[in-house]
C-alpha cells in the first residue's frame, strides 16, 4: 500500500489480471465490478497493455498519399499502387483486390 492508501500491483499480478480478463469473456466494466477493481484502475492497465504490444510489435505505422485522378472519358480506371523502388501495382477489379492485398501484407514481412 503506498502513502495515499492505494494497493500497490506488480507488473507480473497486472499481467495475470489482464490474462483472467480476457479469459472471462466479460466486458472490463464487469470484471471490474466482479472482481472489486476500481473500472478506471482497469481500463489504464488494458490501455497501457495495448499501448506496449504496439509499441513493441515493430511495425510502425505508414502513411501514404493517395492521388486520385479522374479517369479520362469518363471511364473506369484501375488501381495503380506506385510502390517503392518503382514497383507498380495495378487492381483491374475487385477480385484482384484480395489477391493485391495478401501481395502487399506478403511483401510487408522482413526477409
Amino acid at each position: 500500500m503506498d502513502t495515499k492508501g492505494r494497493v500497490r500491483t506488480s507488473a507480473e499480478q497486472r499481467r495475470l489480471i489482464l490474462a483472467e480478463l480476457e479469459r472471462s469473456g466479460l466486458s472490463a466494466a464487469q470484471f471490474a465490478k466482479r472482481t472489486g477493481l476500481k473500472y478506471s484502475t482497469l481500463a489504464a492497465w488494458v490501455q497501457r497493455e495495448r499501448r506496449g504490444k504496439t509499441l513493441h510489435q515493430g511495425r510502425p505505422v505508414r502513411l501514404l498519399e493517395a492521388v486520385v485522378d479522374p479517369a479520362p472519358g469518363g471511364t473506369s480506371s484501375a488501381l495503380i499502387l506506385h510502390l517503392p523502388g518503382g514497383a507498380r501495382l495495378e487492381v483491374n477489379n475487385t477480385q484482384q483486390a484480395a489477391l493485391a492485398a495478401e501481395l502487399l501484407r506478403s511483401l510487408a514481412q522482413p526477409c
